[in-house]
């Protein structure tokens, strides 16, 4: 199957959906996608609450696309590629709509920052996670002001030092970054389903109030998360990550 970003609206739910057939990764055409979908989702009058998800069963995101990764050959294309992640983070942040996660399998790394940037997020037993950057000689810099403000700072770094281990939907769910967890993704999905639902029919006004203080205190993220970008896209050149990455091409 072909890479796609959709967005369909039903019962004034916007659902938009992200597909990879390499587990949902990451490459910068279907961040770029996904950020303008994020974007026109929050614009459209149809759509009163918006819900995230992907394709497939068992991975919600596998992060940032290694085989593109590898290919960065400067610092300009290295801060481009990881400024896709900051810009997707970005949208949802300042999307006027409350964004409802829906993670039905492991998620890493970019994963892991897409789950944390939504507003409130649900998931499968099989949704474990994993911030895997230092492992291969960068760092989860671009995603960390969003898990941190999600998890906490000493669980975002306990899971970026212990960068080979996948956490439980447990842990996930005990730092806050799940609000509820579910036997199935049937289950999952209802629940999904019902509360995008119901909250659609709340007052839009104060929908969009309550979002502005969800996220009060996180106006310099434009320029902070480009600056993380940059970290990313200098470390991604280093000999140690350029070696580390030729085993997963």
């Amino acid at each position: 199957m072909n890479p796609y970003v959709t967005l369909s609206i039903a019962n004034h739910v916007g659902y938009i959906e992200f597909f990879h057939p390499n587990r949902n990764s990451m490459p910068s055409d279907v961040l770029l996608k996904l950020t303008q979908t994020i974007k026109d989702a929050g614009e459209h009058d149809d759509v009163k609450v918006i819900v995230l998800k992907s394709g497939g069963d068992r991975t919600f995101c596998a992060g940032a696309s290694f085989n593109e990764v590898i290919s960065i050959e400067d610092e300009i294309q290295g801060k481009a590629f990881f400024s896709g992640f900051a810009n997707v983070i970005n949208a949802m942040r300042k999307c006027p709509k409350l964004i409802i996660g829906r993670v039905q399998g492991k998620t890493v790394g970019g994963g892991v920052g897409l789950a944390a940037a939504t507003d409130y997020c649900l998931a499968t037993k099989y949704a474990s996670i994993r911030l895997s950057e230092l492992s291969i000689g960068i760092g989860p810099f671009v995603i960390e002001p969003a898990v941190s403000r999600k998890i906490g700072k000493m669980a975002m770094s306990q899971m970026t030092i212990d960068a080979e281990t996948f956490f439980s939907w447990e842990f996930a769910k005990d730092k806050g970054l799940y609000a509820d967890v579910f036997d199935t993704t049937e289950d999952l999905d209802i629940a999904v389903k019902s509360l995008a639902e119901k909250l659609s029919s709340y007052n839009p006004e104060a929908l969009v109030e309550m979002k502005k203080v969800i996220w009060k205190d996180t106006e310099d993220w434009d320029t902070l998360l480009a600056e993380r970008a940059e970290i990313s896209g200098k470390l991604v050149l280093s000999k140690f990550t350029k070696n580390t990455l030729k085993r997963f091409r």
